[in-house]
């Protein structure tokens, strides 16, 4: 590895939370503390937000040596938002940049600014290839700045990285939350709950949840002889985007399962049946809910009560219960599965800042698994979830559905 001088890194946390980001900040105070203690460290407030304002904080001396206490928080001690940089008018609207400037000229006249030789970026695809296009427009500018960033998804769909960095906490917290929410099936009979978890275009953490969820069920002991039973615990349904969702034959099997146990459980990915929803609201000549980025706002057109109208009359149900695990699991502290993840990511990440290789740290699934920094151009977002994976179809066999 050939160093070379770095006198200021930045980091800067981005887009929504993951049980990562805490530890990922915390982690990398304390590998440059031991390995470059002379550089200076600072953390943009509130991601692009604080870099378009030049609002940071510096990591001073009690902050290094009370970094290890990050690993036990979730969310973000520097703060996130949702900015895109190439959104020029929601920008000037927030007031983030004036009329008329460029967003990027204004985000590499702060980065120059503030003497940034190093700039470490959590976050999914957007957050990163947008780092990416900073570091190449300054380079034009002949100012040499690293970027190396460490991917934060709970969709756990970024491409080519085989696991983001929170998604295995976010699945597993999201699971606890269920054990909690579908105690609630015996609340009244014939009870339809859906538990609806986050994903907009991909359905991993709805599938993983159901799968950690499946895991606790079969190592609990339940007392069937007065109604505590598996059964009425179990998912019925786990629905994603990856894959059609057939309601009318659905609704004639989960007619089944309610007739039968006095209840009905579904997980159900934000993201499935969008395409559906956006369709009628159309149709309807309502107006659809968008954020900076062009997303749909799926907390505005309420997927999960979407679906629970579908399925309610259909299948007999008295009473109706949508919960969103989404905030619950995603601030979480991270666990220990991915305390180890974050861990080697960054020395990776290190490494590469010192030998000024930029890129995102992943698992590289198109270089059998091998974890280095891959290059920007190669990183995407919105990776689907794989449907054709043995424990996926564990998953589904358990709940009783086709396929």
């Amino acid at each position: 590895m050939t160093d070379r001088e770095i006198r200021r890194i930045a980091l800067l946390t981005a887009g929504g939370y993951a049980p990562c980001l805490s530890s990922a900040v915390g982690g990398l105070i304390e590998t440059y503390t031991r390995e470059l203690p002379e550089a200076e460290i600072i953390g943009y407030r509130h991601g692009y937000q604080g870099l378009l304002r030049g609002e940071y904080v510096v990591v001073d001396d009690d902050a290094r040596a009370q970094a290890h206490r990050l690993h036990g928080f979730g969310g973000s001690p520097i703060g996130n938002s949702r900015v895109k940089l190439t959104n020029t008018a929601d920008l000037v609207k927030r007031g983030l940049v004036p009329e008329g400037a460029e967003p990027l000229q204004v985000a590499a006249d702060r980065l120059k600014a503030d003497g940034v030789d190093v700039l470490h970026t959590i976050g999914g695809d957007d957050t990163n290839t947008t780092a990416a296009d900073l570091a190449a427009y300054l380079h034009d500018q002949g100012y040499e700045l690293t970027v190396v960033g460490l991917p934060k998804t709970i969709d756990n769909d970024i491409v080519p990285i085989r696991q983001s960095l929170g998604a295995l906490t976010a699945a597993e917290e999201g699971a606890k939350f269920a054990q909690h929410v579908l105690a609630e099936h015996g609340v009244s009979s014939r009870n339809l709950i859906v538990h609806e978890v986050m994903g907009r275009a991909c359905g991993w953490l709805t599938a993983a949840t159901a799968r950690s969820y499946q895991e606790w069920l079969e190592e609990t002991e339940f007392v069937p002889s007065i109604g505590l039973t598996k059964e009425r615990y179990a998912v019925h349904a786990v629905y994603v985007p990856e894959e059609h969702i057939d309601l009318d034959a659905e609704s004639v099997r989960l007619r089944g399962v309610m007739d039968e146990l006095d209840c009905v459980n579904i997980f159900l990915s934000e993201g499935a049946g969008v395409p559906d929803i956006v369709r009628e609201m159309e149709e309807a000549g309502e107006e659809v809910p968008r954020d900076p980025f062009g997303h749909v706002k799926l907390d505005l057109i309420n997927p999960g009560q979407w679906f629970a109208k579908q399925f309610a009359e259909r299948i007999g149900a008295e009473k109706v219960l949508v919960q969103k695990s989404g905030y619950f699991s995603r601030s979480a502290p991270a666990n220990q599965t991915d305390l180890d993840l974050i861990a080697s990511m960054v020395a990776v990440a290190v490494e590469g800042a010192r030998s000024g290789t930029p890129g995102v740290v992943g698992h590289d699934e198109e270089r059998g698994d091998e974890l280095r920094v891959i290059e920007f151009d190669r990183i995407a977002g919105h990776k689907a979830f794989d449907t054709s994976q043995d424990w996926w179809a564990e998953v589904k066999r358990r709940t009783g559905q086709p396929g």
